[in-house]
């Protein structure tokens, strides 16, 4: 097993083993190695303190890029152009900062270095012969498939908040299932979570929303009340805190017309997200495709008793706007978030009722600005597709869900060809600059043309095909010397 480390990782630590040291590779790295999941990071520890570290490393001739010792006892080297984490045994206090300690210190022991750490599956450490050490049981826990924390569960978030956020993600990424010990603790904890920043909240969020298994972590970061908690951001030298998630909340258990919905509004929704390609934009949108539902004022019943949320694509547009800015994502993601929260009914709409209303559909698209060309369009239409097609094959009766998304992708599709035959910008119209101005004549006829022949191809009086552009460019022209004959 030792031989699938890289040589570069076996050579550090074979090179401290012969100063004198110990030297063991530790937490994720030996999870994913006894467990036959691809690595990522590599991370050594060792009773070497960092200036000893450095002194090994001059001799070795690698390279220090980073010394962050003084402070965390961590030091970077570079062996064979492989940056490497090297950090020596410790403990830590913490304090007001919920994921940073306030105090570290050294220790000589591996076993107190890996009682230190979050959950049993990471508190293994393999030494250089491959031995593998598992004070916490940690092996047997990654057999069992289950997350545990290193002894008491409280204390482990007391110290490092991010640890229940952790806990959820590790569920989403490997299918594990969340210990109970964890599950009663993080309720009890949640103020710790006013002490993290924004950045790594959302970031803990965004790897869950991104995992393999992601219904399951999301849906333990709900039911434990981390998404209604909050965190902290920093302007201007000053804290200021704000909510995670909490608009989510009000979807578990939210009832839903069982002619159109097998689930209620949350399970629905971890369905829809776990069908979604992990890609980050389709996600947070399928995430907060329905987040509108059972609002106030969008929340009904007709007068036979079934329920309704006529609208929520507009309430949930607007609570998504809110979330997106609040977490601090992209402008330009934000955006497109929103709009595809906003048009997802619009494109069922369209699809069973109202086939003929997508070119109108479309072209309020078009004139509303929305997209800078026809390519950015398509994009957008293509990610609608996809949202829908994930909220598809998590709605009504399962045995008709897998019928439904294909019809889905096939409207998405058709939807495809419209958007192409319609331009959105006078760059999207078919035609050679040159051989159009060889037909107008005048570069100052170019722009006033090209806007006239924009609208008229929108509106479906003309098709957006060159030759179909130059006759009209040879009337126009025409038109307007005649014109100037006349006068």
């Amino acid at each position: 097993m030792i031989s699938q480390i890289p040589g570069e990782i076996r050579l550090v630590m074979e090179t401290l083993v012969q100063e004198g040291y110990l030297a063991f590779l530790v937490g994720g790295a030996v999870r994913d190695l006894l467990g036959n999941r691809p690595i990522s990071d590599y991370d050594i520890s060792t009773d070497a303190w960092p200036e000893e570290v450095i002194r090994v490393a001059g001799q070795a001739g690698w390279r220090v890029i980073d010394q962050l010792g003084q402070n965390f006892g961590v030091v970077l080297v570079v062996v064979a152009g492989r940056p490497i984490e090297v950090a020596t045994f410790r403990g830590e206090l913490y304090g007001e900062d919920s994921h940073r300690p306030t105090e570290v210190w050294y220790s000589h022991e591996v076993v107190s270095d890996l009682a230190r750490r979050d959950f049993t599956i990471n508190a293994m450490a393999m030494d250089h012969s491959g031995e593998v050490i598992d004070p916490f049981g940690g092996r047997q826990d990654l057999a069992a498939g289950l997350i545990r924390a290193v002894g008491d569960a409280h204390v482990r978030f007391r110290e490092d908040a991010l640890r229940m956020f952790r806990a959820c993600r590790f569920a989403a990424q490997l299918g594990f299932r969340i210990d109970e010990t964890i599950l009663q603790a993080i309720p009890g904890q949640l103020e710790r979570v006013a002490g993290l920043s924004l950045e790594r909240v959302r970031d803990e969020v965004e790897k869950t929303l991104l995992a393999e298994y992601c219904s399951q972590g999301l849906d333990a970061m709900l039911r434990t009340g981390l998404l209604n908690a909050q965190c902290r951001t920093r302007s201007r030298g000053e804290y200021r805190q704000l909510s995670i998630l909490p608009e989510l909340q009000h979807l578990a258990d939210l009832p839903q017309e069982r002619k159109y919905h097998r689930m209620d509004a949350w399970r629905h929704t971890l369905t829809a997200v776990q069908a979604a390609k992990p890609d980050r934009l389709i996600r947070w949108a399928t995430l907060l495709h329905d987040v509108g539902k059972g609002m106030p004022g969008v929340r009904g019943r007709d007068e036979a008793g079934a329920v309704f949320d006529h609208g929520h694509e507009e309430a949930g547009a607007q609570l998504a706007k809110d979330i997106v800015r609040r977490l601090q994502l992209p402008p330009d993601l934000q955006e497109r978030i929103v709009w595809l929260v906003s048009r997802h009914m619009r494109f069922y709409f369209c699809l069973y009722r109202n086939p003929l209303a997508a070119n109108h559909w479309l072209r309020q698209e078009i004139q509303s600005k929305s997209f800078r060309n026809c390519r950015l369009m398509l994009e957008a239409f293509q990610q609608l597709t996809e949202v829908c097609t994930a909220d598809c094959l998590a709605s009504g009766p399962a045995d008709q869900a897998e019928q439904s998304a294909a019809r889905t992708v096939e409207f998405g599709a058709y939807l495809q060809t419209l958007i192409r035959s319609m331009p959105v910008h006078t760059t999207d119209i078919a035609y050679d600059p040159a051989e159009l101005l060889a037909v107008l004549g005048s570069p100052q006829m170019m722009g006033p043309f090209l806007k006239i022949m924009l609208h008229r191809i929108q509106d479906g009086e003309l098709a957006n095909d060159r030759q179909i552009i130059y006759a009209a460019a040879k009337k126009w022209i025409a038109r307007k010397q005649q014109k100037q004959e006349l006068e």
